[in-house]
């Protein structure tokens, strides 16, 4: 059973992301690392998500998930943003060689139990979106009926909606799906698509 979120989650790297995915019914948006620091769309769109639905940050437990905590906390007002902590757990991942240079456990390698006492403690945890159960979800077919993924020239065609509503660039199909779902709802998107 998957636990489904309303605020898009944050989190560092797209390990993180996978492990997250796992547990989780929700948008998840990987910063890169510090890639956030420099990357204005993704920003952008980090903070019109939590304009619409709010967001949480979970990043390791070491000094470089504060950072980018911080730098988070800083640009999203605060009644947007709720914050997630794993605790200190030291080992390293399955799949690197050697820890971390702090010899924690990130968010990829923490147990998927004390991730779900981590969001719990968050507070965001629920179990179904009230508005989205009624409303029509986009759907990855929809993308590719509007022909913004799948069809000839569709990566032109996404590119100019990614840009029309200010999201970066090399956001993949499934991805922004999830994304467009958390900014608008299906009607928004049929008016967005008819103006390309």
């Amino acid at each position: 059973m998957r636990l489904k979120i309303k605020e898009a989650i944050i989190v560092e790297g797209k390990y993180d992301k996978i492990k997250l995915s796992s547990l989780i019914d929700g948008t998840i948006i990987e910063t890169n690392g510090f890639q956030i620091f420099k990357d204005k769309k993704q920003m952008a769109m980090i903070r019109r998500l939590a304009e619409t639905r709010g967001i949480l940050v979970l990043t390791d437990s070491d000094a470089a998930g504060f950072v980018i905590r911080n730098y988070l906390t800083g640009a999203i007002p605060k009644e947007q943003i709720r914050h997630a902590y794993v605790p200190d757990i030291f080992g390293k991942e399955r799949r690197k060689d050697q820890p971390s240079k702090e010899g924690k456990l990130g968010v990829e390698g923490i147990p998927k139990d004390v991730l779900l006492e981590a969001l719990q403690r968050a507070g965001v945890l629920c179990d179904k979106f009230d508005s989205e159960e009624e409303k029509r979800l986009i759907t990855k077919t929809d993308l590719f009926e509007a022909g913004l993924s799948g069809g000839e020239n569709s990566a032109q065609k996404r590119k100019k909606l990614l840009q029309m509503l200010d999201l970066p660039e090399h956001l993949a199909p499934n991805s922004l799906v999830k994304v467009l779902n958390s900014l608008m709802d299906y009607e928004r998107f049929c008016k967005i698509v008819e103006k390309l």
